[in-house]
């Protein structure tokens, strides 16, 4: 599109006139070739200059066809004067009913006609008032591009009657309108992924991009609920910066953030790399799929309300609200915990002030409750909560632990203290790898939602080791390298070594956790490359785990790790090959002798699994062990 416009502002007698199209495109061209000015002021400056042009337009095909009684309304992402380099314009002509049809069809095509000239993209409309509510009663996306609606040419009072009327409208149905509108993000969420996991993410689509962004905006205008409004204002600001230098660079409408072409983004926006692109843009999806959580729960509170609140009859025949609700139950969850309403908050009588495990009683009750944070408590308990000790009092570490071992609930409950800064307060090292992208097709999550994922699916395995709690410990902090340079694995065992001694791990437990997350890559890269016929690959196995306790937690760990990364990551082949390998390592560290090389396990079809690619028989649940402790609600 470039090009063409280029040669608009060359090939015509309009090229030096302002007001024609050649004019237009000129300007518009220098102001996006403008290194000085990018971000908002370039967005604010494309659609006022985007404005002037199209009402001379306006005027000028008015003056030609005699007509009055019309106004050119912008709407969607030009009405809130959000035009990147790419974007189509959204326009809607409205006119008075008793214009003749035939003058507006005439005023219309002056106007359209050369905007497409000029290549650019143009979603256009011709509508009354009334038309334009009817549409918008039918088709929700039509209702909330006119939540935008903003005057650009012609009779003013038409827009401002048409923008009275629509926001009458919408806050009259939201009770309706509200609960499709969720089902149409979460329906887009399905289709596109997580915009702050995904390696090649849709800015405007993906959750967590600017459809949710400008969904909270239509929720905040039907004075139903509105959005934790800190932070994402910038969320926004930053997705919208890096969609209009991907727009630039790659010359196209485009939203999708493909691979091939981050790094040019990156340096576009005068950051360091793809992966600083990255991170960033993950982290505003993040505040924004946060903002859109809290929102929706709100709101979804107060249509309920709404819905038990009994009515009654007014002196006059009126129908009105009767007396106020009593108050919402409140069960208790923990100490100064409670649920209501369908999420864990604070008790009247809780002092996080004075209670420095509190943050981690509150989280790890909600995990196990099955609800939410409310984010009220989050921001108390961030605002008011004191650090805790060095090393942690125990009942900060089983309340940690009883956290990664909620199951699936862990992860709600993780990113709201996340989003507020409590878990970076809680474990420094945790900064280095929070929104930190993977490039790798087979992870599917960025480095910190992984190791929340393994402490997910290592919930799951507790019953199958001895010592639960270094399970979980090792699942968190196994990929925790990753934030530094050189091999992971060697980074990770000394920031695990730390953070065990910071949590209050007792020496030998720290020893034991560094260890497996040291060596967690170990068996399965031993089991899928290495032969298990050989005594040496045995021997080397047995000489690093050095009893079955550890090796009964690497199992768990690595299969836990796989079952985190993506279905690429794990199979029935892989597990039987680990299975064996282990089963072969428990023998020999039981007492047994290591197999003589080239005598194989034969598997009744006339070779070893492995080399047969063949499953094995997968190894059978353990029962509890009865070393160790197990926070409350482990499975």
């Amino acid at each position: 599109m470039t090009e063409n416009v280029e040669a608009t502002a060359h090939d015509g007698t309009e090229a030096g006139t302002p007001e024609g199209p050649g004019g237009y495109a000129a300007a518009r061209l220098r102001l996006l070739n403008e290194e000085t000015r990018s971000g908002p002021p370039r967005r604010s400056a494309l659609s006022k200059l985007t404005d002037d042009w199209l009402a001379g337009l306006a005027a000028g095909a008015a003056g030609e066809t005699g007509t009055a009684g019309y106004a050119l309304v912008a709407v969607g992402g030009y009405g809130r004067g959000e035009l990147s380099p790419r974007s189509d314009l959204d326009l809607l002509l409205l006119y008075d009913p008793s214009v003749a049809k035939e003058r507006v069809s005439a005023l219309a095509d002056r106007i359209w006609y050369p905007v497409w000239d000029l290549g650019l993209d143009l979603d256009h409309s011709v509508r009354t008032t009334a038309e334009a509510r009817a549409t918008a009663a039918e088709d929700l996306k039509v209702q909330l591009g006119l939540l935008d609606a903003r005057h650009i040419a012609g009779d003013p009072s038409l827009t401002a009657a048409l923008r009275t009327a629509t926001l009458a409208d919408w806050r009259n149905q939201a009770p309706k309108r509200l609960p499709a509108l969720h089902e149409l993000c979460q329906e887009r969420a399905e289709r596109q992924g997580e915009l702050s996991y995904l390696l090649e993410p849709d800015l405007k689509e993906a959750r967590g991009g600017l459809r949710d962004a400008t969904a909270l905006r239509a929720v905040a205008a039907s004075w139903l609920a509105d959005a934790p409004r800190e932070g994402l204002e910038d969320a926004r600001t930053r997705l919208l910066n890096a969609r209009d230098a991907l727009h630039l660079v790659t010359g196209r409408s485009t939203d999708r953030l493909a691979l091939q072409e981050q790094d040019q983004v990156a340096e576009a926006l005068g950051l360091l790399d793809a992966d600083a692109l990255l991170r960033q843009v993950y982290e505003a999806a993040r505040t924004i799929s946060y903002a859109a959580d809290v929102t929706w729960r709100e709101v979804g509170r107060v249509l309920r309300s709404r819905e038990a609140r009994p009515r009654r009859r007014g002196l006059l025949g009126i129908g009105r609200s009767g007396p106020a609700a009593a108050p919402a139950e409140r069960t208790p969850l923990a100490e100064g915990v409670v649920e209501q309403e369908g999420e864990a908050v604070l008790a009247l009588a809780a002092k996080p002030e004075r209670d420095p495990v509190l943050p981690l009683r509150a989280a790890a009750a909600a995990a196990q409750a099955g609800l939410p944070l409310s984010l009220h408590a989050v921001r108390r308990l961030a605002a008011a909560a004191r650090p805790l000790p060095v090393p942690w009092p125990a009942e900060a570490r089983e309340q940690l632990l009883t956290l990664l071992g909620a199951g699936e609930a862990t992860v709600q409950v993780w990113e709201a203290l996340e989003a507020e800064g409590l878990i970076t307060r809680l474990l420094p090292d945790w900064e280095r790898v929070r929104c930190r992208p993977q490039r790798n097709a087979v992870h599917r999550w960025t480095v910190d939602r992984h190791l929340v994922e393994t402490a997910v699916r290592a919930s799951g395995l507790t019953r199958r080791v001895g010592r639960p709690d270094l399970l979980l410990m090792a699942a968190l902090l196994h990929d925790i390298g990753k934030g530094w340079p050189g091999d992971h694995s060697e980074a990770g065992e000394v920031i695990a070594r730390d953070v065990a001694v910071r949590l209050g791990f007792d020496p030998a437990d720290v020893d034991t956790l560094a260890l497996l997350v040291r060596h967690h890559l170990l068996l399965i890269e031993t089991a899928t490359r290495r032969d298990l016929d050989d005594p040496v690959t045995v021997k080397g196995v047995a000489d690093v785990v050095r009893d079955s306790g550890t090796l009964e937690l690497l199992h768990a760990l690595t299969e836990a790790d796989a079952l985190a990364t993506g279905p690429a990551a794990w199979s029935n082949w892989r597990a039987s090959l680990l299975a064996d390998l282990v089963k072969r390592v428990a023998e020999l560290l039981a007492g047994g002798e290591v197999p003589e090389q080239g005598r194989r396990r034969d598997d009744g079809r006339g070779g070893t699994p492995r080399r047969r690619g063949r499953p094995h028989r997968r190894p059978g649940a353990r029962p509890p062990c009865p070393r160790g402790t197990r926070p409350r609600g482990w499975r």
